[in-house]
């Protein structure tokens, strides 16, 4: 497995725990009201299964799976990979600061604009290597 695939996915799985764990606090807020600060957690909940989860977890398997070239690198322009995947750990990370620590707004607008050049990247990356079979 590529090492990009292997950083994306363990990456995934991080966010996952977190995010389970972020899950586990806010349900059992509900009947402990003394936990009422764990309701701050669902946005950083949400993001986490949503984006640094599911979505990092796709950008791996993808970037692993997709078909190869046969002339040149294997795997086309990497960088811009670790680019898009760079970007959308970092995109996840300021939208989840932004909610954890009540920053201004603006973090969740740059991080949301991070999340965006992070699908735009990998989409660009990965086009050329969506080819039917044989071709």
């Amino acid at each position: 497995m590529p090492r990009l695939s292997r950083w994306a996915i363990r990456a995934s799985l991080v966010y996952l725990a977190v995010g389970f764990t972020f899950g586990a606090l806010i349900l059992t807020a509900k009947g402990f009201p003394a936990l009422a600060w764990a309701w701050r957690l669902l946005s950083a909940h949400i993001e986490f299964l949503l984006f640094g989860w599911t979505l990092q977890l796709v950008l791996g398997v993808a970037f692993w799976i997709l078909p190869r070239f046969s002339h040149g690198s294997p795997r086309g322009l990497v960088p811009i990979a670790w680019a898009s995947v760079v970007a959308l750990n970092l995109g996840v990370f300021l939208v989840a600061l932004r909610t954890l620590a009540d920053l201004p707004g603006g973090l969740t607008v740059a991080g949301r604009a991070l999340e965006a050049v992070a699908a735009i990247a990998f989409a660009a990356y990965v086009w050329p290597r969506v080819k039917p079979t044989g071709a």
